[in-house]
Formats: C-alpha cells, sequence, structure tokens
C-alpha cells in the first residue's frame, strides 16, 4: 500500500524523501523526512549503516538521518503495510525492539495504528507538525500532541499560543469531540501510565483508507476517506468544528455555545468582568464572581453537557468517588469546581481545578458533554434555590390558570393586531430581549463602519444597505440597515431575527446582534469576505472580472455544494425549529476567506412545528427560477420546495449559467438543459468551462443525478436533505430521476411570475 522514495511536490529543484501511497495518485504523501532542507538534484543518496541508522547524503553533506542511539547488531531497514518504517535487528520483529520508527517522527499526517503522546522513558513527545502550505513540507507553526496536565488532553498549537483543545480523555471519548464514540468504522484508545501516554485509532474495516492532516487552513485537522470509485479524497470531518472550537473565545469563567445567541456566556454566578466590553462582543476579558467566596460556607451547582475547563492546574486522583472528591475540593479554599476524571458506568475518580477557569464549551445536546460542579458561595447559592423555586410556583400557578391566560392571550393578540403596524415602526426593544440578542448601541456600529461610509458600503437591496465595518475587537462585521422607507423591510427585519437568533451552523450565517435607535433598525453579522457565490459563477459577472470563475475550481464547487447541503439539512432536521428558506439561491449563500459556503437572508423563512414538514400561504414569495411548480401555482411549500431550489442551485453551480434564459435556442430554462442532455448521456457538454480542467467526471455525472432527483415535479419524488447529503458523501446507488418540474409553456410562466415576488432581500456580499 505504500511506498517509500524520492519525489518533488511540483518543484523539481525541491526533492524529498518520504513515504507515499503507492496507488493513491493525489495528496498521497504521509511522511517526509527531509521537510526542511531539500535536496536540488537528483544526486542524493540513502544508505543503512551499520550503527542502526538511515543516513541520506547529498554531495557528500548529511541532510537527514535517523539518529538512533540504540545498538544494532545486524539491522534492516523495512516498510511495513501501515505506512510505518522501521529499523530493527534482523532477527528481531517485535515493535519493543525496534531500533528506530518513523511513527515516533510523523509529519503533518496520521494514520492508523499512530500513536501521538509521549513516551516518558525517552521524554519523547510525538507529534503532528502541520506543513507551512499544500507543496511546501517544512514545518509549519501548527502542532497537534498530547500536554502532560494532571489530567493530559490534546492542544493544537499555533507557535506558542493554544488555538484549539480537545480536552481530556473522559474514559469514553476527549470531552471536546463527543462524535468520538463506538461506531462501526473506528476505534479509539488512550493510555496514560508511567511509561507513555498516548492516543491511537485504528480501523474496524480494513478495506477503508483513511488519514487524518495537520493543515495551516481553518480545515486545520480534517479527516478524509479515500474514494475508489471517485479516485479521490472524500472529507469526512475536521476540527476545530465550529467557532467555540477555538481556545478561550469567551474568557475566563465562561462558556461558549454554538447554539446560544450571544454565544458566550457568563457561568452561574459569575458576571462580565467589564461589563461594556462584554456587550460589545469582546468577551476575552471573561467573567468574574459576583459576591466574593467565603470558603467554608460555599457549595456548588452543576452545568451539564460541557466540555470541561483546561486542566493545567488540575488534580487528579482516580481512586476516589465523586462525593469524597466534593469534600476534598470544598476543603481546599483555593478549589473552584470538581467532577469524575471518568465517567463509563457511573462514573469513578476525581478532577479538581483551581483558579479561573477557561475553555468551557456547552453542547446542545447535554449527553454529548459532561458535568462539572462549580464553587460558590452560600448566597448566590441561595440565589440560585430562590429563582428555581418562584420558578417551579410560576408554573404550578400558570397551569392552574390556564384558561384564563389563554383569554387574556387571546385579547392581546386582537389588540396587538390593530397596533401591529405601529408597533413594529416604533417599538422592538422589547422584542429582542426576549431573543436574548445582543443589543448594541448606535455609537458601536457607527465607529465600526466609519458612520455609514460609502467606502465600506458592500450590497445594498430591498432591505437596504450593508456595510463592512471592524469593532474594537476587531471582529470584522456586516451591518445590514433597514431602509426606513422600507415598509416590507421592517416585517423581513421582525422575521429575519426570529429565526437567525436561534440558529447556530458552521453552513448558516451567524447574527452577532442587532441595534435599535430611533428609526434605526440595524442587523449586525459576522462578515463574508468573499461575499456571494453567485458572484463567482456567472457570467455576467465573469465578463468584467475574467479572475473569479476560474477561482472556484471544481474541488471549492464540490466542497461549497456539501455545504449548502448540511446547512439545509440543519435547518430542515437538527434545528430547534423547522426552518423551510423558502428563497434559496446562489446570491443568498455567502462565501468566507476559505470558501465554505453560509445560508443567509431569512427574511421570507418560514418555520413549522416538528412533526410537520409543509404549509401553505397566499402571499408568493422568493425567486422565480428557484421555486417548486406547487409552491410557484398552489402556495404549498415544504422542506421539498427547499430541496427543489438546491436542485437548480447545485445545476447552476455545475454549469456556471443562471436556470432562467433559453438553452440550444429553444428550451426556457437551465434545467430543461440538463435534462435533455441527461439523456442523450451527453452531460459533459453542459459543463462549465472554468472546471473542465479540474473536474473529475464521476463526480460531476453523481452531482447532476443528484441535482435532478432533488428537481422532481413531485416533491413526494424528491429525496430529504439528509438523503441528499448522504448520496453525495457516499457511493450509494441512485434512483432514476423522472422529468423535472420545469415549466415550459408560456402562459405557465407569465402566471407564476404575476403571483410571485422576485428577488425581495437583500444579500450580504463583499465587493
Amino acid at each position: 500500500m505504500f511506498e517509500l522514495g524520492f519525489f518533488n511536490l511540483g518543484y523539481p529543484n525541491r526533492i524529498y524523501l518520504g513515504i507515499r501511497y503507492k496507488n493513491i495518485p493525489v495528496d498521497n504523501v504521509v511522511w517526509v523526512a527531509n521537510g526542511g532542507n531539500p535536496i536540488n538534484d537528483s544526486s542524493a543518496d540513502l544508505k543503512l549503516h551499520s550503527s542502526g541508522n538511515l543516513v541520506l547524503t547529498h554531495n557528500n553533506m548529511v541532510a537527514w538521518c535517523t539518529r538512533s542511539s540504540k545498538a544494532a547488531q545486524n539491522p534492516v531497514a523495512e516498510l511495513l503495510d501501515s505506512g510505518n518504517l522501521v529499523i530493527r535487528d534482523l532477527n528481531s520483529a517485535n515493535q519493543e525492539s525496534y531500533l528506530w520508527q518513523s511513527f515516533d517522527y510523523p509529519s503533518n499526517t496520521m494514520l492508523s495504528g499512530m500513536k501521538v503522546g509521549w513516551d516518558l522513558k525517552r521524554n519523547l513527545n510525538i507529534r503532528l507538525i502541520a506543513w507551512k502550505s499544500g507543496d511546501d513540507p517544512t514545518p509549519g507553526d501548527l502542532s497537534w500532541s498530547i500536554v502532560r496536565h494532571p489530567y493530559p488532553e490534546i492542544y493544537m498549537m499555533k507557535g506558542n499560543k493554544k488555538y484549539h483543545r480537545l480536552g481530556p480523555w473522559n474514559g469514553l471519548r476527549f470531552t471536546g469531540m463527543p462524535e468520538m464514540k463506538p461506531n462501526p468504522v473506528y476505534h479509539y484508545e488512550f493510555v496514560s501510565n508511567k511509561e507513555e501516554v498516548y492516543y491511537t485509532w485504528t480501523l474496524k474495516q480494513t478495506s477503508l483508507i483513511t488519514k487524518a492532516v495537520l493543515n495551516q487552513t481553518a480545515l486545520a485537522r480534517p479527516r478524509y476517506v479515500w474514494s475508489e470509485l471517485d479516485e479521490s479524497w472524500m472529507f469526512y470531518s475536521t476540527l476545530p468544528s465550529d467557532y467555540c472550537d477555538h481556545y478561550g473565545v469567551c474568557g475566563a469563567n465562561a462558556y461558549c455555545s454554538t447554539s446560544a445567541s450571544p454565544m458566550c456566556e457568563c457561568l452561574k454566578g459569575f458576571k462580565p468582568k467589564y461589563l461594556e466590553k462584554w456587550n460589545s462582543m469582546d468577551w476575552s476579558q471573561g467573567c468574574v464572581l459576583q459576591h466574593p467566596l467565603n470558603c467554608k460556607h460555599d457549595g456548588f451547582v452543576l452545568l451539564e453537557g460541557l466540555k470541561v475547563p483546561d486542566t493545567k492546574a488540575t488534580f487528579v486522583n482516580d481512586s476516589i468517588d465523586i462525593e469524597k472528591c466534593r469534600t476534598k475540593c470544598l476543603n481546599n479554599c483555593s478549589c473552584m469546581a470538581y467532577t469524575n476524571s471518568n465517567i463509563s458506568g457511573a462514573g469513578s475518580g476525581c478532577v479538581m481545578w483551581f483558579g479561573d477557569l477557561f475553555d468551557i464549551k456547552q453542547y446542545s445536546v447535554a449527553e454529548n458533554g459532561q458535568g462539572l460542579y462549580i464553587r460558590l458561595p452560600a448566597s448566590e447559592l441561595e440565589a440560585i434555590r430562590q429563582r428555581n423555586f418562584k420558578i417551579k410556583h410560576v408554573t404550578i400557578v400558570t397551569a392552574a390558570s390556564g384558561m384564563l391566560v389563554l383569554g387574556i392571550y387571546f385579547i392581546y393578540r386582537i389588540w396587538r393586531n390593530i397596533n401591529e403596524k405601529s408597533k413594529a415602526e416604533n417599538n422592538y426593544e422589547g422584542f429582542v430581549d426576549d431573543l436574548d440578542l445582543p443589543l448594541l448601541d448606535l455609537s458601536i456600529i457607527l465607529a465600526a463602519t466609519d458612520n455609514f461610509s460609502e467606502v465600506n458600503k458592500i450590497g445594498e437591496g430591498g432591505f437596504g444597505p450593508v456595510y463592512w465595518g471592524k469593532l474594537a475587537s476587531g471582529l470584522e462585521i456586516a451591518a445590514k440597515r433597514l431602509s426606513q422607507n422600507s415598509g416590507q423591510g421592517i416585517s423581513e427585519f421582525v422575521n429575519e431575527v426570529k429565526l437567525i437568533a436561534k440558529l447556530q451552523h458552521r453552513n448558516l450565517v451567524k447574527l452577532l446582534g442587532c441595534c435599535i435607535h430611533k428609526q434605526e433598525k440595524i442587523l449586525v453579522y459576522e462578515y463574508m469576505a468573499n461575499g456571494s457565490l453567485d458572484y463567482f459563477i456567472f457570467d455576467l459577472l465573469r465578463n468584467t472580472d475574467h479572475t473569479k470563475g476560474k477561482s472556484l475550481d471544481w474541488p471549492k464547487r464540490l466542497s461549497i455544494i456539501c455545504g449548502i447541503a448540511r446547512g439545509l439539512m440543519y435547518l430542515h432536521q437538527d434545528s430547534r425549529l423547522r426552518i423551510i428558506h423558502r428563497d434559496l439561491k446562489g446570491s443568498n449563500v455567502l462565501l468566507d476567506e476559505d470558501f465554505n459556503p453560509k445560508i443567509s437572508d431569512f427574511g421570507m423563512a418560514k418555520t413549522v412545528g416538528r412533526e410537520e414538514i409543509e404549509g401553505n400561504t397566499n402571499k408568493i414569495v422568493g425567486t422565480f427560477g428557484y421555486m417548486a411548480p406547487e409552491y410557484a401555482v398552489d402556495g404549498q411549500f415544504s422542506v421539498k420546495s427547499d430541496v427543489f431550489s438546491f436542485g437548480i442551485l447545485l445545476m447552476e453551480i455545475i454549469c456556471g449559467k443562471r436556470n432562467r434564459g433559453r438553452y440550444s435556442g429553444k428550451r426556457y430554462n437551465l434545467i430543461d438543459h440538463v435534462w435533455t442532455h441527461w439523456k442523450l448521456s451527453r452531460t459533459s457538454e453542459i459543463i462549465d468551462s472554468n472546471i473542465e480542467d479540474s473536474c473529475i467526471e464521476s463526480e460531476i455525472i453523481r452531482c447532476i443525478h443528484v441535482g435532478l432527483l432533488c428537481v422532481q415535479q413531485y416533491p413526494e419524488d424528491r429525496p430529504t436533505m439528509t438523503s441528499v447529503v448522504l448520496m453525495l458523501g457516499s457511493e450509494m446507488e441512485l434512483d432514476e430521476p423522472k422529468k423535472p418540474g420545469v415549466f415550459t409553456k408560456k402562459e405557465s410562466i407569465e402566471a407564476i411570475s404575476s403571483s410571485s415576488t422576485n428577488t425581495l432581500t437583500i444579500t450580504l456580499s463583499a465587493r
């Protein structure tokens, strides 16, 4: 499976010695010996000396050697099937007798069976180090290793700074990686004793080829699986997986949650250290106790579903239970928190934290995390108890008075409907308070956008203009300013805040806060450096900037397609609300600096119950060309309406053409055009010329196949987005698509056009 040899990475005068997959043509290097010292010609020589060392020489100079200190009688070098290059004695093949092995000195790739951690007998730190770039294996500044705290954990370091923390092993998994659960593919193992501390993984299905790679990119540690069918690496997972995975984003004594808004919140019993900075979303200074501790009279409050704090200042005793752990922590006035060191079974062991608590993450599903008991003064615990007591009794009273409250509610609704327009125009503060969304002062937005300078303006539409800005903390934002004369924009403002404030996913644009000041109503989003997707794929814009379309090669487009699919799957299935977007199109997909897609603009979106999948409306909104037939004609929308829009967008990404228009001189839209070529097995003729050199035909054909399944005439024939994600990421057999739901009669087009609202929403895009 592997081979050792010399190779270059596109530069003939930079030659490396390394290990590669033998029959994999792309991204096949897994280990490099002389990454920081390439050879400039082919005159290098690799020899195994009698001392038991491999030595690489060039022009009589040593370019690299193994430096083994073990004595060797009859050394041999062998490349194992695992990809491990070993030097051993001819008569001894067991691992303990290896004189040297490449698995002890990895570069940027972790393979099955490799250990990452510490050999304590040799004081050897076995760690991954990222390459400087994809074609330069010189060691970069990003590393992945186990830190020898009392409670060992994995860090990703950027130079000397902590970049990401996977957390300690809790008996089942690393606390910062809930997906590390028993599964049919991988087996994970963590070992900690007097001789070594390491973790490793092995494959249960040995036919799979997979690797984890440390990169100098936003996807710092992705895992890939090789697809024989497509002859390419399939993206499987990555770390950091979201914003909260970056180290210490909320400062001390606070936790980060991507399912909350704002993402950072002080622990119970704590308050922001600097309230003004905290409210402006500069969370770096963290939180402090609301009331001082009183040592012997303190107690503990339980927070569940957490990645536990940084373990640098901890004490661990694996032999005592949780009750003794509590007593031990309570008797030590410096102890701030405790929990089980092992959560398997009923839980066992004790770990205690001292000083401030850093880098805590809360998961939306409590079972994914771990409980943590946090020390608080007795007065604060009593206040919490009183609040819980009041909540309990309020619930009882509310239940007993249900009919009365219901009657009052209906009266209120009638009154509110009468005054809705006036309230929408003049008072949103209470509405925002209910959402627990940061309400930013107008002065902060003015300072960030240079008083809404025209230079900072990055877009404009029916909602109003959008401005780039930078907060005092350095965070870049997109400020979406409601036009004061846009009555339609006001309703969009309300809808968008209601929906996005509750949504958190890496493929959805993040709402950071809003600003309401007299007539000013502003939404503040994370800034997307590369603007909207349509700016990169359509011909009209390429005519003025020929570099744009070409910069989105096929691997990037495939990644964007998969990202959009994951975002829609979250909206339809995994979010707390079931969301139907109703206006998915290229201009409503934004791209960050690494071309990761983010679905935006929820002004037209609708929610349905968790058990519902569809709804009806008398007002058809959205963009003609992306609307499903049943929605355009009958006003019936569902998750399958979004699936239809996704199929249209997928075709546009592949073809580089808008759906609306005439093709082949007579066809009314792109989908009809694609369907005709599909039936004739001539799909290669419709591919965007900008990706012809970078595309893999089997991937293109599969994506077109999936797209055609998405745009079938009847909703019941279309797959769910969960199925779409699976189809795009696997080699499962696909059904034959039926004829798309397209309109070829002029009167049908006119009927739809007259009953729809064309492009009503603004997209946050950078130009």
